[in-house]
């Protein structure tokens, strides 16, 4: 920890003078080279994730995967550039790094609403709604989104807490861009519960201390906090037993009505698909809790959940290779890697991404008050101000508030060069 010192009032900043406060907030210290490593491994722990949960996407609902069901790790399955898991965040990315940090959710929407990527659920409703002129946050209200609650921005938020270290207030303020553009209430805080897990895990590595740090991100009354703190709970009643801890999920977060509210996922048991976000996300907990930072067993895990078992894996293991740095890879997850690729309808290659993925953060880093300072081997280290964050509003999904009507000009709806009927 560095307190920046005091002098006449003001620090000079690259050629800019900045006020200081009377209070000077706590800063963390974070060295670029290992801001690097711990960001580049959160891509890769997305790709390893989703690539080696992908074949049991959906065909374990309501039950566990048997571990010889379980497929084997093939070093091929790193190379995900075509999966709506990666190509989504990334085209978010681009957004940023044309638009700038401050980008609002009808700019970003327009970008949205551009892209010629497949999209499923919440996505594909979204973008719909943008295309037929409905702007955020109105495209991701139930009143006209029917899959409001569903998965889609938990398994595509990794990009705002990767650029945000330890800056959880950044890491919410961008999911209220990019999140509303498709959900909304539990929707929505999924994905603002695992950027903060990101944003965190720069600095923490255990799992059930990142998920309380990211608790403090989102609305403690909404039913996703609820889904958290059983989970720990749980976990700490079973700590041995992750399949027990699966059960409790089950019998209250799938098959209780009044936690899966039919939006898009009925309630059910064996069988019943779910894509509902506190669900998929409790598996997510379940995979990095029991895991306890074994990269394998907290993808195993993870998937074995069942459900949308690439994308919660994903999210399991982009979180915990942050944790670790690429450095701390098994050689088996990288063998592979394929840096060229480009992204599905996008413009990056793996190697692209991580260069914006620095450059974004940098700048979010001196927007929120900090700065660069070279330490005496002349390596440049990131000073990161601690930011207490404010999570959103309270909403439900399952009992809306007003409809903010929120429609796009007609210069807006000029730039929007696909209409809806000619969506994939």
């Amino acid at each position: 920890m560095q307190v920046l010192s005091k002098s006449l009032g003001l620090f000079l900043l690259f050629g800019c003078i900045l006020p200081v406060s009377g209070a000077e907030p706590d800063f963390r210290r974070l060295p670029l080279s290992e801001y690097r490593d711990k960001m580049q491994a959160a891509w890769l722990g997305q790709m390893a994730g989703v690539g080696w949960g992908q074949p049991t996407e959906f065909r374990y609902c309501g039950r566990i995967i048997p571990a010889d069901n379980m497929p084997p790790w093939n070093p091929d399955m790193i190379n995900q550039h075509k999966n709506d898991d990666l190509y989504v965040e990334v085209s978010f990315l681009r957004t940023l790094a044309e638009r700038g940090l401050d980008v609002d959710a009808r700019r970003a929407g327009i970008d949205f609403a551009n892209s010629a990527f497949p999209l499923w659920h919440a996505n594909k409703a979204g973008r719909e709604n943008l295309r037929r002129g409905i702007a955020p946050p109105d495209s991701g209200h139930p009143h006209f989104n029917p899959h409001a609650d569903d998965i889609d921005f938990q398994i595509e938020s990794d990009f705002a807490g990767i650029i945000s270290p330890s800056l959880p207030q950044q890491a919410i303020a961008l999911a209220e861009v990019f999140g509303r553009m498709m959900n909304y209430g539990d929707g929505l805080y999924a994905g603002q519960f695992i950027a903060a897990m990101y944003s965190e895990a720069f600095f923490e590595s255990e799992p059930a201390q990142l998920a309380q740090a990211a608790l403090e991100c989102i609305p403690a009354d909404s039913q996703y906090a609820e889904m958290v703190r059983d989970v720990l709970r749980w976990y700490r009643a079973n700590a041995d037993d992750w399949q027990k801890t699966w059960r409790l999920v089950e019998d209250k977060y799938h098959a209780d009505p009044q936690y899966t509210h039919g939006l898009c996922s009925q309630p059910g048991g064996r069988d019943a698909m779910s894509i509902d976000a506190k669900l998929n996300g409790a598996y997510i907990l379940i995979g990095l809790l029991y895991g306890r930072g074994d990269p394998e067993q907290t993808i195993i895990i993870a998937c074995r959940c069942g459900q949308d078992s690439d994308c919660n894996p994903s999210n399991a293991a982009g979180i915990l290779f942050t944790t670790l740095g690429r450095a701390r890879i098994q050689g088996k997850f990288t063998e592979k890697l394929d840096l060229k690729a480009k992204f599905s309808h996008t413009d990056y290659n793996l190697e692209e991404i991580f260069t914006v993925c620095e450059k974004l953060a940098r700048e979010a880093i001196l927007k929120a008050g900090g700065r660069v300072e070279t330490d005496a081997d002349g390596e440049e280290v990131f000073l990161i101000p601690r930011q207490m964050p404010r999570p959103s509003r309270l909403e439900k999904s399952y009992e809306p508030g007003p409809i903010a009507d929120s429609r796009y000009s007609p210069e807006e709806k000029a730039r929007i060069l696909l209409p809806p009927e000619q969506s994939p």
